[in-house]
């Protein structure tokens, strides 16, 4: 009886064991919207996922999208756990795949800038009229969404749109004379080479709203969606946390959550609105 007591203890013991080892070695994927350019991007984020890592136990493997709408795709398919996205693709995830928000900054909003080179001579959005206007994306939201449609409706401007993938080559692209003016966000303009910004002109701000929400799909299991929103919440708390948020950049990380992003449906987006392919 007694060795038919220890043979249970023992199965118990190492059932238990090993389910706890399938659940810490599980592997979030996250996703980025790819603003920048890939080797960039991991820059920024390999440090923030290795303190993830540290913080709660749990692992996560980046998963890079050469352009924003193969981002919007992999969206759209539930690929990624964990995902850093513009606003209004929250909105269509949300519909699409059950994302939630749960992190997002709170130290400013998003807010989109149409950039000219400094020698242009151009000073207005009314100078641009049958003009080249290159954007990251269709769906890019401050760069192109927010951008088109204040151009369209404030200036009825009709203009050629060409599509470069990100915010970087949107820059370059105006400083080498391929484009006539370009659409970005303030957080991209400020992150190019000082020699770069002076080159260029900001002659468009667009409306201002809630900026990048950090989010999660729903068959993350609450538990961890809670650990990974606290241990993010937590870095906001520390010098070396906020170093490393600040490169995304996030000036003040706070929670997030839908209500926050709601506004956007009363603009008539979904006018500019491209779907990626399937």
């Amino acid at each position: 009886m007694k060795q038919l007591t220890a043979l249970i203890l023992f199965i118990l013991s190492t059932t238990s064991t090993t389910g706890y080892t399938a659940q810490t070695e599980r592997v979030y994927s996250v996703g980025i919207v790819p603003q920048f350019e890939t080797n960039k991007l991991h820059q920024i984020w390999h440090p923030i996922l290795l303190q993830l890592t540290a913080k709660t136990g749990y692992k996560f493997k980046l998963l890079g999208s050469t352009s924003i709408p193969d981002f919007e795709q992999d969206l759209a398919a539930a690929k990624y756990d964990f995902a850093y996205m513009n606003p209004y693709h929250l909105l269509i995830a949300n519909q699409q795949a059950g994302y939630l928000p749960l992190v997002r900054d709170h130290g400013r909003k998003l807010y989109g800038v149409l950039v000219v080179k400094k020698d242009s001579n151009i000073t207005s959005p009314t100078q641009l009229d049958g003009k080249t206007l290159v954007f990251p994306s269709p769906n890019a939201l401050g760069a192109s969404l927010l951008m088109r449609q204040e151009l369209k409706d404030q200036y009825d401007l009709n203009f050629n749109a060409r599509y470069v993938k990100t915010h970087d080559s949107v820059y370059l692209n105006v400083l080498l004379d391929e484009a006539d003016a370009g659409g970005g966000v303030q957080k991209t303009l400020n992150r190019q080479k000082k020699q770069y910004k002076e080159l260029l002109n900001i002659i468009h701000s667009t409306a201002k709203v809630a900026p990048h929400p950090f989010t999660a799909r729903p068959q993350v299991p609450i538990e961890v969606r809670e650990r990974v929103r606290d241990a993010l919440l937590e870095m906001g708390s520390s010098k070396k946390g906020q170093l490393l948020l600040s490169k995304i950049p996030i000036n003040s990380i706070g929670p997030a959550n839908l209500d926050d992003y709601l506004p956007l449906k009363t603009m008539d987006l979904e006018r500019f609105y491209v779907a990626p392919n399937k």
